[in-house]
């Protein structure tokens, strides 16, 4: 097969939703190896147990795991959106999204386990937060922000709105980390420990300025 006929069928509109599944997928591995890799070689600095080569398996595992389920997703939620659309004469409806993201969210993040959690939580606090009122500006961004070519233009929380959010959540959450500390996510907790606990303590001036007890 020529490079030429490839060309064709890959710019041929009559592909084009078939092949965005594959596009999406591959951007969905990307994307989730370049936010989990740093993360977790981060976490394994600061936090990780035993020597390097374990703490390797842990950031390739966490890696490959976040990659591959934002793949996953991105490919179940375009293919759902794609047969929707389909059994509705080409239109789609304004709870398709909603039926797409919620079988994705089954299927692949349904699994309980730590990059699961981390996934879930961070896309629950981005949902809660986006009913904090608006200001009526938008962001101020560069001419290259991924922002400058969009078509709808995210709006900021109103900055009265958001100084009270901000003061609930982290109340809340630190009377949660000394009350019922069971029930934060661990990397978050591990991180709090590291802040408000492991500071607590020292027995000399290594202990207090170079390295925790």
């Amino acid at each position: 097969m020529s490079l030429a006929l490839v060309n064709e069928i890959i710019t041929n509109p009559a592909f084009h939703d078939y092949l965005a599944i594959l596009k999406g997928a591959r951007n969905g591995f990307v994307y989730g190896v370049k936010v989990r890799f740093p993360h977790a070689l981060v976490m394994s600095i600061l936090f990780g147990r035993g020597d390097w080569q374990t703490r390797l398996r842990v950031i390739y595992r966490a890696t490959k795991q976040h990659a591959f389920n934002l793949a996953k997703f991105v490919s179940i939620y375009k293919t759902v959106l794609l047969i929707q659309k389909k059994l509705n004469n080409g239109k789609e409806r304004d709870s398709d999204t909603f039926i797409a993201g919620l079988l994705g969210g089954y299927f692949v993040f349904g699994d309980r386990n730590a990059v699961n959690e981390q996934i879930v939580l961070y896309v629950v606090s981005r949902v809660v937060a986006s009913f904090i009122p608006r200001a009526a500006s938008g962001y101020n961004t560069s001419p290259q922000s991924a922002l400058a070519d969009s078509a709808v233009k995210p709006l900021p929380p109103d900055s009265k709105y958001f100084t009270l959010f901000a003061a609930v959540s982290w109340g809340a959450v630190m009377w949660l980390f000394r009350h019922r500390g069971e029930t934060i996510q661990p990397g978050m907790f591990n991180s709090m420990k590291y802040l408000y606990r492991d500071s607590e303590s020292w027995k000399d001036l290594r202990t207090l300025l170079w390295h925790n007890n």
